[in-house]
Formats: C-alpha cells, structure tokens, sequence
C-alpha cells in the first residue's frame, strides 16, 4: 500500500510543480528561446514517459524498496543510531543531497557518465521540461547509486520519499525559465539552486560548465568551491547547451537516445 501511495504522491507533485513552473515561465520568462516550444518540448516530453516507464520496469529496485530493506535488516548508520525524528530527518536529507552533488561532479569528470549527462545537457534552450531530461540509462545508474548510498546511510522510508520528492520539484524549480528579481534570487539561493544560479552551469564556456552542481542546497557549491554567482556575458546573452551540438538534433528524440553511443 506504500509503495502505491508513494508512486500516486510523486507523480501528483511532479505533475503539479511541473504545470506550476510551466505556467510561470510562460508568463515571466528569463531567457528568449532559441528554438521553436513544440519541437523541444516533444522531444523532452517523450524522454521524460519513457524514463518513466524504465523506472517502473525496475521498480523493485528503487530508492523507497532499498530504505525498506536497510530499515528491516537494521543496514546504514542511521539505524544504529537512536536520534531524534526530526535530526534524523535533517541529517538523511542532508547527505542524501551532497550525494547527488557528488553523482553530479562525477557525470561531469568521469568520460563514461559524461556520454550519458551529455544528453541532459545538450537541450539549446534550459526550461521546466529541461529539467526532467536524462537518458533512461542515466535514470538507471542514478537509482543504483542512491540504492548503495541508502544502505550506507540507512535513512528512514519517509525521509527518503520525502528527499525525492525534493529532489523532483527543485530540479523542475531549478531548470525552469523563470525570471525572478535580484533581490529574491540573491536571498533564495542562501539556501536553495534558483534558475538564475542552475541556468549558468547549463552554459557552453567550460568554466561556466564545470561550476554549480548543487541540485536543492547550494551550500555544497560553496564549500567545494564549484560555485559561480553570475555568467560572463550575462543570463540574456549566454549560449545554452554544448558547443558542439548548436543545430536541431538535441530536439530530436532519436538522436538524444543514439548520443551516448556516439563518438
């Protein structure tokens, strides 16, 4: 019965956070667009339902059913400890955050994981749907990694879901075309990635690229030192995407699958 209301719950929010942000952008964009709405988001929309789909084809192995095992089998450090509710809570969503900090890091450093970011990464314009767009093999190897996280660390089956529905509707918040005033986007990101702050590590200068892989806290980009706070030539006159792909195939839905596979 978890499992169902965990799945009913997720898509609920993901369908709610992403018609939100779809709505707002359309009325206070940051960013003109380079390419036609209907191509891209076509293309995004079809990644999107068959990531979708391979997360059902396994979901037996997933964030919620791996918590449920360690939690049974008395596996990860949380488990052995007898902390409050509320700082287990804390620390779980914590980790569990500078996890995928790490994740992101390593799909930028590591060349075998760079074939497949590279398909999130090569879309020319960055909005909402952006934000939900990796290669299912990409989808895959994220879900192993939090499943070994989560028996390392051993968080509670609610702190999870809850982390992944974060994790879902900051991605969607954070890759959104949203304009937002300086002074909100400047206190905001204290604590949380904003578009203007996510928008520039989607840009094609290298340095731009390789900074702020923060996904919900942005604290990990400043301790680390990955942190940029504006682009060189200014969020309205930067170039999204990758240099090598300034044409219509990232907007196709063949070639996004093919890229990984591709030299």
């Amino acid at each position: 019965m978890f499992e169902f209301n965990d799945q009913v719950i997720r898509v609920a929010v993901f369908l709610s956070v992403f018609i939100l942000f779809a709505i707002l952008e359309a009325i206070f964009p940051k960013k003109q667009r380079t390419q036609p709405r209907l191509d891209r988001w076509l293309s995004n929309i079809v990644i999107i339902i068959i990531d979708i789909i391979t997360i059902r084809l396994i979901r037996q192995v997933s964030a919620i059913s791996v918590a449920l095992i360690a939690a049974q089998n008395g596996w990860g450090l949380l488990n052995w400890l007898a902390l409050p509710v509320w700082l287990e809570l804390f620390i779980a969503i914590a980790v569990l955050d500078l996890a995928i900090y790490f994740q992101h890091v390593a799909s930028h450093k590591l060349p075998i994981l760079w074939k497949l970011h590279r398909v999130h990464h090569a879309d020319r314009d960055i909005d909402v749907t952006t934000g939900a767009r990796f290669h299912p093999l990409e989808i895959v190897l994220s879900i192993l990694y939090k499943c070994f996280i989560i028996i390392l660390l051993g968080p509670s089956i609610f702190a999870v879901f809850l982390f992944e529905v974060i994790l879902n509707a900051s991605a969607l918040f954070n890759h959104s075309n949203l304009r937002l005033p300086y002074s909100i986007d400047k206190k905001l990101r204290l604590i949380v990635v904003t578009p203007d702050m996510h928008r520039i590590h989607h840009s094609i200068n290298s340095s731009e690229l390789n900074s702020n892989f923060s996904f919900f806290l942005s604290i990990w980009d400043k301790i680390f030192k990955t942190y940029k706070d504006q682009p060189k030539e200014g969020h309205l006159k930067m170039t999204i995407g990758l240099k090598q792909y300034q044409d219509k195939s990232p907007s196709n839905i063949l070639w996004c699958l093919k890229l990984p596979f591709t030299k």
